[in-house]
């Protein structure tokens, strides 16, 4: 199976965008610190909390993936593995394809990855991913723990936080 193809430049240029959305993602979880509480390492770059941990006290299929990655990243693997255990897969898949993608640049020849038995693959790990964030989602409760998130569920609630005094 050839992995490579001489393709028109542009089209392997414009390919190449994988890995500098590669090493943009690599960069920001060097600067990241995986958080302690398995989620909301991204609140780090000044964004808000899950939603769905907001508003229904549950993880989202996401949840988690930047605190992985970023433990992944930092080299702390059961971190990584217990924030969202399809991080690794998928931050490993990511690296791959964005270093094939700069082989490929390299040798101005195109990374094949939109073939049959590619796309049943990408398709595969999307059901399997949402499966196990829906599953992960009705089965974990609990879920909001960070101060931050806590601050927000008590401004969406004041009635809950009141009748607490």
């Amino acid at each position: 199976m050839k992995l490579f193809e001489p393709d028109a430049l542009w089209k392997i240029r414009t390919q190449f965008l994988w890995f500098v959305l590669w090493a943009g993602v690599t960069s920001v979880g060097i600067y990241l610190h995986p958080s302690s509480h398995g989620h909301g390492t991204h609140q780090q770059l000044g964004l808000p909390p899950c939603p769905s941990v907001l508003m229904f006290n549950r993880p989202c299929p996401g949840c988690g993936l930047t605190t992985s990655w970023t433990a992944f990243i930092h080299g702390e693997f059961i971190t990584s593995f217990r924030a969202h255990p399809l991080g690794i897969p998928m931050y490993l898949g990511f690296t791959s394809i964005a270093l094939g993608t700069l082989v490929g640049n390299v040798r101005k020849q195109k990374l094949r990855i939109d073939t049959e038995k590619a796309n049943l693959l990408f398709i595969w790990a999307i059901v399997a991913f949402f499966i196990f964030g829906l599953a992960r989602m009705a089965l974990v409760s609990d879920f909001a723990s960070t101060p931050k998130e806590m601050i927000y569920r008590q401004a969406l609630s004041p009635t809950q936080s009141q009748s607490l005094k």
